[in-house]
């Protein structure tokens, strides 16, 4: 069985520990006391290395015994090949060498040094032996182009996870009145107007973000503009756009308006789900055709974390939110637990789809730095809370091959821990102390708080239903079977000086007065309109609250 392995970088040093649900130090890695620029694990784990400003060093994850050591005390950032076979490393341009990402056998050897400046998508590996920097395909042995994908002023690109045939989402934002656009390529076929497998123009974008599945067969790019000329949210303006490989392509419509805060692939490449809307946020579960299949309600989330199984799913309140944690059976629609992690500036699952962590990690918050790890089911199993002066910085799980952890039945039950949990408490309406010794009185909400309902047609949602939820529901349905039995039943005709509250259109034999009462409707489905838009988040105009009120 696979042990795991997580690492901390933090002032006082870079770690290896052994656990859980026990996390101690790894027997066999000596915590380096200096201060370490940046840690990383290979994509199965094997290899962990990092740069502690005077060397860089890799180990075997298993042993701690040195794999290499490389003379570079200003790298920012490591890469280990898909097969572990090279390094990459970034510093900081400097003009004097000119070289900046630089890639390694980790033997040590030198194989090829490159110039990159920017540090965004710095490189990205195709396989062991080419890359794709500037959507140019290099060999790392020589210095002959293998392709090239001659598109004019390309802004963003993202390549495909997994083995080959690989892929490309490349974006080119419009100018002139004329729409941006993302295009899928499949490597090595880039030239010919059909060499696109799929393509997607849109407006409102000044930048972008691509994500792939995990399967490669589909990519959801987040167009976003840095202001909203409607004025109604403050973070710009985002659209969901999805592209597959076989060339469908499609508008993602979500239903209640503000920012998209996150968007997230299920690991079985089937569904993905999409955090989005003024607060309190939505978070909706669409299949590939963009069709929602479940929607969770409202609630004070802004990021979505799938296990890597893939069969639960965190719904999360973090940054400016309390740290409000849902967890879902995504299978059966059901919640687990609701624990709860204030001030958390980290969260990632760990591989076996067991526990999670969570962290306080400088610089966003330089107090109370530490990190808790959870079982899935709301209990604390491990607790650290950095020394008085010490800063965390990072917490990096060791990843391994999804053949190593198969997926497990979800437990409902607490598993039993010393630490205990913190599921969140129930809020309540704040009463003035004047009020607070009469009987509570039913009061208006500021938000209306949606229920999560199943979207498959033809899926009852009952079972998942809580009692209380199902009682007001049936409520709800009763209320207004009452109502369409309390509609009265059409009688004679009434005079013609009488105004009906009928479809047709109300006569009262004088034609001046029939129009003034077509003007007063008119206005009062304006206002009811108006309030609708307020209700939603819209930000109105002054004149148009003026009007409501």
């Amino acid at each position: 069985i696979a042990a795991l392995a997580p690492s901390l970088r933090g002032s006082d040093g870079t770690s290896l520990l052994r656990g859980p649900p026990e996390c101690e130090q790894h027997a066999a890695f000596t915590r380096d006391p200096r201060l370490s620029r940046c840690v990383t694990f290979s994509r199965d784990g094997t290899f962990f290395g990092w740069c502690n400003g005077h060397s860089v060093s890799v180990v075997r994850s298993s042993d701690g015994s040195i794999v290499s050591t490389f003379d570079l005390p200003k790298t920012a950032l490591l890469e280990f090949s898909p097969l572990n076979k090279i390094l990459i490393t970034w510093q900081p341009y400097n003009s004097k060498t000119m070289k900046t990402p630089k890639s390694y056998r980790l033997s040590g050897q030198l194989i090829k040094a490159l110039y990159q400046k920017k540090v965004d998508s710095w490189l990205v590996f195709i396989h062991d032996s080419v890359e794709l920097p500037s959507c140019k395909t290099r060999t790392f042995f020589s210095d002959t182009i293998a392709n090239k994908l001659h598109m004019q002023k390309v802004s963003n690109f993202a390549l495909s996870p997994g083995g080959q045939p690989s892929k490309v989402a490349v974006y080119v934002p419009g100018s002139k009145g004329a729409p941006s656009f993302v295009r899928l390529y499949q490597y090595p076929v880039f030239g010919g107007s059909s060499a696109a497998l799929a393509n997607k123009s849109f407006f409102k974008a000044d930048k972008v973000t691509m994500q792939w599945n995990k399967k490669a067969s589909a990519v959801l790019v987040m167009a976003s503009t840095e202001v909203d000329k409607t004025g109604a949210s403050y973070y710009g303006e985002q659209t969901l756009h999805y592209l597959a490989v076989n060339g469908e392509t499609a508008l993602v419509q979500l239903p209640k308006n503000g920012p998209i805060y996150d968007v997230v692939w299920s690991p079985n490449s089937s569904e993905f789900c999409v955090v989005y809307g003024f607060m309190p946020a939505k978070a909706t579960i669409f299949n590939l055709k963009c069709d929602p299949v479940f929607d969770f309600g409202t609630g004070p989330r802004n990021a979505a974390y799938y296990s890597p199984q893939g069969h639960i799913l965190v719904l999360a309140g973090f940054g400016n939110l309390r740290g409000q944690m849902e967890v879902w059976d995504v299978k059966k629609y059901k919640q687990v637990a609701k624990p709860q992690a204030p001030d958390a500036t980290h969260f990632s699952w760990s591989p076996d789809g067991e526990y999670v962590v969570t962290a306080t990690c400088s610089p966003r918050l330089r107090v109370s730095n530490g990190y808790k790890i959870w079982h899935y089911t709301g209990s604390v199993v491990h607790k650290w809370e950095m020394p008085s002066g010490s800063e965390l910085w990072e917490v990096l799980w060791q990843p391994f091959p999804d053949s190593c952890f198969p997926e497990r039945p979800v437990k409902y039950q607490a598993t039993p821990s010393d630490l205990g949990t913190t599921q969140a408490l129930p809020t309540q309406v704040y009463r003035p102390p004047a009020l607070r010794h009469l009987p509570a009185t039913a009061s208006s909400k500021l938000h209306e708080e949606e229920p999560p309902q199943n979207m498959r047609p033809g899926v009852l949602w009952e079972k998942s239903l809580s009692k209380s939820a199902l009682k007001n529901q049936r409520k709800r349905e009763a209320k207004k079977a009452a109502k369409q039995e309390l509609k009265p039943e059409p009688g004679p005709p009434l005079e013609p000086a009488t105004i009906t509250n009928s479809q047709s259109e109300p006569t009262s034999g004088d034609p001046e007065t029939d129009k003034k009462i077509k003007n007063l409707k008119k206005k009062l489905k304006a206002i009811e309109e108006l309030r609708e838009q307020q209700v939603s988040g819209k930000v109105l105009q002054k004149n148009q609250v003026t009007e409501i009120c």
